[in-house]
């Protein structure tokens, strides 16, 4: 995203977006050829001597590194099309909406795709998504285009626009801005951080909602799929909602940065709801999913905001790299609260696993216990499983007919003694990911007030 940014501030926003879009439908489409794609990349870097991983595993990766490629300018692109065509006061109820739509997907994904691959193939599914980025696009390149070239504006509504007095003398000014000179800015570094801080708070909530409901209610497959629906629609609220929640404070006279930093600091109070989602889960599992949803609604307003921070302070030709910046150091924060929550979660799941051990060596079975450590296990597909961080609630089906054939009796106990010491354990390790996630954003607030305790806008680029 960081070079995605610079790519769009550099080509303007209707070229800088549509390019993005091409690139990011390529890379849809490209996915239903993985294996050919793979194949050849294998044969190169065979014959160049370099050991190579499955060809269907690397034609995805690289059909998976298009596709983040054009994704990457999606952000950059968005918030400096809003600035161009929204005053400020209404930036962030502008990102909110278009910001919800990204929801939309997310609920009718898991309905439409599974549908078409089963009826047409799941090569079909991906050149079907890659068709509607083009779609999309044709409509983009028509209509699009900045504020003064549009047509279809009155002079009334450019007069709109353009009521932000602070911005109309920056128009004339088209230089190009260094990552070096923005990094300057206390301004980027508040941004940067508050997306360092809260980008891995929301994609922790996406992907280790279905796992916690599997390892705290025993919830597979299609049972996962209306609570996962019912967060994303809470979501979608609070995007929307998040981003007209400024322009409350602006209609009771604040200035508009004033007014979205009384709304971040308000938005940043929702995810403490999620402390209370262990304590109150034993009463059902819909209590810890619409307390985490309330969070997730929180971090999607808070998303709405933060962008629109960016546009409130900088000239419109550096909001993309601005915003490249930070959505870097989002993707930083994502990784590292994936990397220390998987730390967390093995350790705590090793721990449970160690203390059902010990109980059953106790009960006279170290026999067992040493025999099914010390055996060579793999799944079908050939991932090595380590019975002393993998509980056998988790062991695939193949494995666990090994075990059974050694003692299927054994093998029975031995599950049922590990089973609530794996689940307290890992109860913990939710809390502890919970309490991080409930004040990332009360931090990253603070952090962010620190460093811009009031407007300034940067006029000196």
């Amino acid at each position: 995203m960081l070079f995605a940014g610079r790519f769009v501030d550099k080509l303007g926003t209707k070229w800088g977006y549509g390019i993005a879009i091409i690139i990011w439908s390529i890379g849809a489409i490209i996915h239903a050829y993985s294996i050919t794609i793979g194949t050849g990349i294998a044969s190169v870097l065979t014959g160049l001597g370099i050991a190579v991983i499955p060809v269907s595993i690397l034609g995805f990766m690289f059909s998976r590194a298009v596709l983040a490629i054009g994704e990457a300018g999606n952000f950059p692109a968005a918030i400096k099309a809003t600035a161009e065509y929204h005053p400020k006061k209404e930036r962030s109820f502008a990102t909110g909406i278009f910001n919800s739509g990204a929801n939309v997907g997310a609920i009718l994904a898991p309905i439409t795709v599974p549908w078409i691959a089963a009826n047409w193939g799941w090569e079909t599914a991906f050149e079907l998504v890659g068709a509607v980025g083009f779609l999309w696009l044709i409509f983009w390149l028509i209509f699009y285009e900045s504020p003064e070239k549009q047509k279809r504006l009155s002079a009334t509504e450019l007069a709109y626009i353009n009521s932000d007095e602070d911005e109309v003398a920056d128009k004339a000014n088209t230089s190009k801005v260094s990552w070096f000179k923005l990094l300057g800015y206390r301004q980027t570094w508040a941004f940067t951080f508050g997306k360092f801080m809260t980008d891995g708070v929301w994609w922790f909530f996406l992907f280790w909602l279905p796992g916690y409901l599997k390892d705290q209610y025993a919830m597979t497959g299609s049972d996962i799929m209306l609570p996962l629906a019912v967060l994303y629609s809470m979501t979608m609220i609070g995007s929307i909602g998040g981003g007209w929640f400024p322009k409350y404070f602006v209609d009771k006279g604040y200035a508009v940065y004033d007014g979205r930093m009384k709304a971040m600091f308000a938005i940043a109070l929702f995810p403490l709801v999620v402390l209370l989602a262990q304590p109150l889960g034993h009463y059902s599992y819909w209590i810890p999913v619409v307390l985490i949803g309330i969070g997730a609604s929180a971090h999607q307003a808070w998303s709405a905001n933060i962008f629109t921070t960016v546009s409130d302070m900088f000239p419109k030709r550096a909001i993309g790299s601005v915003v490249g910046i930070g959505g870097m150091a989002g993707g930083m924060g994502g990784v590292l609260v994936t990397k220390v929550g998987g730390w967390i979660f093995d350790s705590y799941a090793h721990k449970g696993i160690s203390e059902s051990f010990t109980k059953f060596n106790e009960l006279g079975n170290q026999n067992f216990i040493s025999q099914i450590t010390s055996m060579d296990l793999a799944s079908k597909y050939g991932d090595k499983i380590n019975l002393n961080v993998m509980a056998l609630s988790k062991v695939p089906v193949e494995v666990a007919d090994k075990l059974k054939a050694l003692d299927a009796n054994l093998f029975s106990q031995l599950l049922e003694i590990q089973k609530p010491l794996v689940q307290s354990n890992m109860t913990v390790a939710y809390t502890i990911m919970f309490a991080f996630c409930a004040v990332a954003y009360l931090i990253a607030w603070l952090i962010m007030k620190s460093l811009v305790p009031k407007y300034k806008k940067i006029d000196d680029l």
